[in-house]
């Protein structure tokens, strides 16, 4: 039976709202609920968003979700993804590694689970111990500089003593208490389109990759049964602004890009035109000088996105979010709390978001030069740049006990 420790300079249970229900929100929820706080999730979608590709758990954020008591769950969840097949641009095979030789990560150590089975795992940790309010989102926020007046979407009015932000790269808490995305917003260079489509080529527990300069083509498998993840990934100067309100422009501009009728991209093509599953966006991260304002705080992507290409947008979240309870738990003011929050985590993130430009060399590279780099790398074995920066990075912070 888990019995709450006596924590120093322990404060009154305050009541917090936190913004969010993916991997930030839940991790955060379930921190401060066992520190003694009463916590309100609210969350725009009506349920915990399930299924997904798969995310992987390594280094520092491994310690989190096993101090959660979740590493049993997870181990059965687990994806194990065996190889990544490099190809050549007329789809022959170039080279077959091991995930980790990529992404620096530990084999028989790191976790890789379907981002829906985090999600679940991290909820059930939750369910029926702090509020969800689901269907519902922040309409605005009034920082009384005592408290946060709240209006949600639905009209409710609420106080709370903190409001933390955990609602992903494109933070609605964010632009309501610091201001447009614009201002933090970095465009890493890409824009990609990600869709489900079947498992036709019987790939199980592998990506294959195909590259021609600027521009990649990724298909992956989890188990057998599973429909297949494909990703078209674009480099562009410009972020395509104007796609993002129109999905057939979406689907014509990534089309445009891949107008080859080599290995499998025609039939990417077609089933990215016909998916109802269509994610598309610009590959971005976002850089913040300082993660909270008054009684308001940022974590997650909210506060420092990686980008998919650092390959550790929700180990970060989950790290960012522990520290966050645990400062708030043993720091006698939030103001104290908030900094110390920051001074903690911000090198770790730094470290973690600089991982996307070895990332885009790998995934992506801009020019055939670049190409050629990484294939010599494959072809002789040496360490990919991804991978080595990788083991650094995702270590690199010692887990503080606010226990202890």
């Amino acid at each position: 039976m888990y019995r709450r420790p006596p924590l120093r300079n322990r404060p009154a249970p305050r009541r917090i709202l936190v913004s969010g229900a993916s991997i930030a929100g839940p991790t955060l929820a379930y921190w401060l609920h066992r520190y003694g706080f009463d916590v309100t999730v609210v969350e725009k979608a009506s349920a915990i968003r399930g299924g997904g590709y798969a995310i992987d758990i390594r280094g520092t954020a491994r310690d989190v979700v096993d101090r959660m008591g979740l590493l049993p769950r997870l181990r059965e969840a687990h994806v194990n993804s065996e190889q990544i097949t490099f190809l050549h641009p007329d789809g022959s095979e170039l080279a077959a590694i091991r995930p980790e030789f990529a992404t620096g990560g530990a084999a028989g150590l790191d976790l890789e689970v379907r981002r829906g089975d985090l999600a679940d795992c991290l909820y059930a940790a939750v369910e029926g111990k702090v509020e969800f309010l689901f269907r519902d989102s922040i309409a605005t926020l009034h920082d009384t500089g005592e408290q946060v007046d709240v209006t949600f979407d639905s009209g409710i009015r609420r106080t709370f003593d903190l409001v933390l932000g955990a609602d992903g790269l494109h933070s609605n808490t964010r632009r309501l208490a610091f201001g447009p995305e614009e201002h933090y917003h970095r465009y890493l260079g890409y824009s990609f389109a990600g869709f489900t489509l079947p498992n036709t080529l019987g790939l199980v527990r592998e990506a294959q990759l195909w590259n021609v300069p600027g521009r990649a083509a990724v298909l992956y498998a989890h188990e057998p049964d599973d429909a297949l993840h494909g990703f078209l990934t674009f480099a562009q100067d410009e972020p395509p602004l104007d796609a993002f309100r129109d999905p057939h422009a979406q689907r014509d501009l990534v089309a445009a890009h891949f107008p080859e009728t080599r290995w499998q991209i025609p039939m990417m093509v077609e089933a990215m035109r016909n998916s109802d599953d269509l994610f598309f966006d610009v590959v971005s991260q976002i850089h913040m000088p300082s993660w909270s304002r008054g009684h308001i705080a940022l974590t997650g992507d909210a506060a420092h996105a990686t980008s998919f290409m650092s390959g550790q947008g929700s180990s970060c979240a989950l790290v960012s979010a522990y520290v966050l309870a645990g400062e708030l738990a043993t720091r006698p003011d939030h103001t104290t709390a908030f900094e110390s929050y920051e001074k903690t985590v911000r090198g770790f993130v730094e470290l973690n978001q600089a991982l996307a430009t070895a990332g885009g060399d790998v995934v992506a590279p801009r020019t055939q030069q670049q190409i050629d780099t990484r294939n010599e790398a494959l072809l002789h074995h040496t360490d990919l740049t991804s991978g080595q920066q990788g083991r650094e990075a995702n270590t690199a912070l010692a887990l503080p006990d606010y226990e202890a």
